[in-house]
């Protein structure tokens, strides 16, 4: 298997929907570090999901908003990198979780203000009730919104916040 898995949805055109918001606006979630080996991943912070049973509740919580998402997911710091540098046009905004990229990786940092897009974090855990080093965030003031600590509902959280700013 690659560094970099991705599967997309269909293409359709976003049309406005009720107060200006864009109906099936383009969602891109980016997993990062780690992240595919969720079901086998500490169950207490991470739960027992796999990613793609993961990626099976984002996107009916997607649906439920009237949001299209894609999803990426990459080991590797530059496929990541090369995504969000890829996000400027094929999305409306992005719901991120960089693993423990989140807590050091400024050129995922700068890609994200070259994206120039409204963005969520997510975390499944509370990171910011962990070990010191998780508390930082180099991404943190780059987006709307940040969620952790619901386990796989915060991703129902994330994209209801940036359905709220698309």
């Amino acid at each position: 298997m690659s560094a970099a898995s991705e599967s997309d949805s269909a293409s359709v055109e976003p049309r406005a929907g009720a107060g200006g918001r864009r109906a099936g606006a383009r969602v891109d979630v980016l997993h990062g570090v780690n992240l595919d080996q969720l079901g086998r991943r500490d169950p207490a912070h991470y739960g027992t999901l796999t990613l793609a049973q993961l990626e099976e509740r984002i996107a009916g919580f997607a649906a439920r908003l009237d949001l299209r998402p894609s999803f990426f997911q990459a080991n590797a710091e530059q496929a990541y990198v090369e995504r969000l540098h890829a996000a400027r046009t094929a999305a409306d905004g992005l719901v991120l979780n960089p693993g423990a990229w989140t807590h050091y990786a400024y050129a995922i940092r700068d890609a994200l203000e070259i994206a120039g897009l409204p963005a969520v974090e997510v975390h499944l855990s509370a990171v910011d009730e962990r070990e010191p080093f998780r508390r930082t965030s180099v991404i943190r003031d780059l987006c709307v919104a940040t969620v952790s600590g619901e386990g796989p509902d915060g991703y129902a959280t994330a994209l209801a916040r940036l359905r709220e700013h698309l």
